[in-house]
């Protein structure tokens, strides 16, 4: 009796996975176009995309088979589009019938809470993102160049104790864009994703808001990591905010930075417009996670390859002093630095921050392509149609490795690009650059020129004090890696790199 009742369970439930899986390939209309076969109806393609030992050993290959714009499987056979395309991608990052997928939605809910930080409708995001740009214009940046260089000196102090021996630098610069708590913590952003994060994203999707709210306090250790993130996030957005307020009270300046800012703004003009404490407090999470490890490894990578380029550092450091020596101890205009400007830009189109993000259609609509693609039946056609409901995978480093954008050698580290006018001009895809390192559209990344800011600083002090090379016996090799960050010869995460004081 008992096993026949498992055994009804079990049909049971097979047949309503089956009901769905035939449900899901009824809805399709995407079926026709190309893409790399499956090998798991379980997992699809995302184990391949997600848990190479290197970043992009599939993604890479599957765009100069099937182009820009190709179909791959997610998990129990969800069909996916995965989309390099520049008009495409300008399309879907600009639309209104696109927002963020499931997967990028269940992360924000857990990691930052959405009712507080990013808003729980869209009036209220737009609320929320209006009052933070005032920390993050151009003139609102130049006010915190005291203590981003303030920041790169302690940077340059730490680096002389290991003058001319092999170090590690990717902890000193994860220290360097954020406070030392979260470096204490051991916070890091990951491109790769294990078996169970990969099963588990693919059920997550599926549950209803509620649930996923629950889940959160699982007696799980990630999300007992996520519950200590966000309790320490509040409390460090506490305790700066009450040292802010008193600094104003005693009549000091305390714009000098992204929290000075806000909190000055809501003392002087309290409107729908402007932010609340708490919600100046809720953005803390937001920053930390969003600010630290993202330009503290693009930094890595870039000087992993700028070691790998004598010639180029040596012309960069004379360019660092010759500028620095003009200025005569005046202000220095970054953005009249060519080569310095060209080394930032190959870094983040090489290695951006997110490799892959998620959008998902809000209703039937029709994405446009570069040039004509041909399905699987031979027809040649210029726009897909995508059903409500339809998740797209931007494939950012596969747009930023599109040869027909940036050229036949755009899988190489070529800084010379941004200096002989040959990069591509086409389609404003991005903020900075044509690059989606900070993506582009209504939800672009607000702290763009926060981090290019931080990246031309922190760059003019390392290299225009140190000379970078690789140690003898190390293999570095500075492509996208399982956590987002270089492997040494040893196995190690993070980039081994000499740094011999020069000046």
């Amino acid at each position: 009796m008992d096993h026949g009742i498992h055994y009804g369970t079990a049909a049971a439930g097979l047949i309503s996975f089956l009901a769905i899986y035939l449900a899901l390939r009824r809805r399709s209309t995407i079926r026709n176009i190309p893409g790399p076969a499956s090998p798991s109806w379980f997992f699809g393609n995302m184990h391949q995309l997600y848990s190479s030992p290197t970043y992009g050993d599939y993604e890479f290959d599957w765009q100069k088979i099937y182009g820009p714009f190709y179909r791959i499987k997610g998990c129990f056979g969800q069909d996916r589009l995965m989309i390099s395309d520049p008009v495409s991608l300008q399309y879907i990052l600009n639309s209104p019938h696109f927002k963020f997928g499931p997967s990028t939605e269940n992360a924000i809910r857990l990691l930052y809470g959405i009712d507080s930080v990013m808003g729980v409708n869209d009036e209220d995001h737009k609320r929320i993102r209006a009052a933070l740009n005032v920390g993050f214009t151009a003139a609102a940046v130049r006010d915190y160049i005291p203590v981003f260089k303030k920041v790169a000196q302690t940077l340059t102090e730490q680096l002389e104790e290991s003058s001319g021996k092999s170090i590690n630098i990717c902890p000193l610069l994860s220290l360097a864009t954020l406070s030392t708590i979260l470096y204490a913590h051991s916070w890091l952003l990951r491109s790769n994703q294990t078996v169970g994060e990969i099963i588990g994203e693919g059920i997550a999707v599926r549950l209803p808001v509620w649930l996923l709210k629950a889940a959160i306090q699982l007696p799980i250790a990630t999300l007992a990591a996520i519950r200590t993130a966000k309790r320490l996030a509040d409390e460090v957005g506490t305790q700066v905010l009450r040292e802010k307020r008193a600094a104003a009270e005693q009549g000091i300046d305390i714009r000098t930075d992204l929290y000075g800012q806000l909190l000055d703004l809501h003392r002087l003009d309290k409107t729908k417009n402007t932010l609340t404490e708490a919600e100046i407090v809720a953005q803390t999470s937001v920053m930390m996670i969003a600010g630290q490890d993202t330009t503290a490894n693009t930094l890595a990578f870039g000087l992993v390859e700028l070691a790998r380029a004598p010639e180029f550092q040596d012309k960069l450091r004379a360019e660092i002093h010759s500028t620095f020596r003009a200025s005569d101890g005046s202000s220095v205009s970054y953005d009249n630095m060519p080569l310095l400007n060209a080394f930032i830009k190959e870094s983040l189109r090489m290695f951006p921050a997110i490799p892959v993000a998620e959008r998902i259609a809000m209703e039937d609509t029709v994405i446009p392509l570069t040039g004509a693609l041909t399905t699987a039946t031979g027809e040649h056609i210029s726009h897909v149609p995508v059903p409500k409901g339809q998740i797209v995978s931007l494939a950012i480093a596969s747009y930023q490795r599109l040869e027909s954008r940036w050229g036949e050698d755009a899988q190489e580290f070529k800084p010379s690009r941004w200096l002989d006018g040959l990069s591509f001009k086409g389609e404003a895809v991005g903020p900075y650059a044509n690059l989606l390192s900070f993506l582009g559209g209504p939800r672009m990344c607000l702290g763009w020129r926060f981090a290019i800011m931080e990246m031309q600083i922190f760059v003019c002090e390392l290299v225009g004090k140190f000379a970078f090379t690789l140690p003898e016996a190390d293999s570095t090799r500075a492509r996208f890696a399982a956590t987002l960050l270089p492997t040494t010869s040893d196995g190690q995460k993070g980039a081994l790199i000499c740094a011999e004081r020069v000046m």
